[in-house]
């Protein structure tokens, strides 16, 4: 079997409201193991953590308790859930990658040069980097006359396909998505699940939020479900769990 590539165990993540002096839980108990070329579904209710998950592992969020390990190319194991913030600057520069729900970036930017970015910060020249995100705005069908255009004016669904090209843009081994095709017409989301299938036969692992079950359908090797912490709703005390792990 070929080693995990990521591997959670017992994940917490909850929030402290100092003005308030009380907890706010979020990600509750989270266990799940990735390898490469597999595709990992996060599901569950609303609230439940799904993104902070995400974030967690990103380190946009510092996990309040549990183990988030990373294998590395070399081998080399690393808790995410401890490691430094300099280490965890040098890992988003070689090891992940992530497609977040909204664009972000520096106004008065052309979308090209802001897809190209992640490469140039790499160390591809320039006109390398903005062919290649020119390969990729067309194979998501974003207009060629809008590529010399700052995103701030586009559409939902034209920032998304330039939040998803600058992500995929530049080779990692764990790649994390948080409803990357939400805002997608149908043409472009089947766009988007081919170069994502692309994505998984070279390799990549990935995490995605997807609220769509016919993505999940599509896309999947399995699912990790994280369901809300006991405390923060009645009935049964659920639990996170991993389902359909493939083998």
């Amino acid at each position: 079997m070929t080693p995990w590539i990521l591997k959670a165990d017992k994940l917490d993540k909850h929030f402290f409201l100092h003005e308030q002096a009380r907890q706010i839980p979020s990600t509750f108990q989270v266990d799940l193991e990735l390898r490469p070329g597999q595709l990992l579904a996060i599901t569950g209710p609303s609230g439940a953590g799904k993104s902070s998950l995400l974030k967690c592992i990103w380190r946009t969020y510092l996990p309040t308790g549990g183990h988030l390990w990373l294998r590395q190319a070399d081998g080399t194991v690393t808790d995410l859930a401890t490691a430094g913030e300099q280490h965890m600057l040098a890992l988003r520069r070689t090891e992940l990658g992530s497609v977040t729900q909204f664009l972000h970036c520096l106004p008065r930017k052309s979308a090209l040069d802001v897809v190209a970015q992640p490469l140039v910060d790499g160390g591809v020249p320039v006109e390398l980097a903005r062919a290649k995100a020119a390969r990729l705005l067309a194979r998501l069908n974003l207009p060629e006359h809008l590529w010399a255009v700052a995103p701030a004016t586009f559409s939902g669904g034209e920032q998304q396909r330039i939040n998803l090209a600058r992500g995929l843009i530049r080779p990692v081994r764990l790649l994390l998505l948080d409803e990357p095709t939400a805002s997608l017409d149908p043409v472009s989301r089947e766009c988007a699940i081919s170069l994502l299938r692309e994505l998984k036969a070279a390799g990549t692992a990935m995490l995605a939020i997807f609220h769509d079950p016919a993505l999940v359908s599509a896309l999947a090797d399995g699912e990790v479900r994280v369901l809300p912490h006991p405390t923060s709703s009645a009935g049964t005390p659920p639990t996170a769990e991993s389902i359909r792990q493939a083998a």
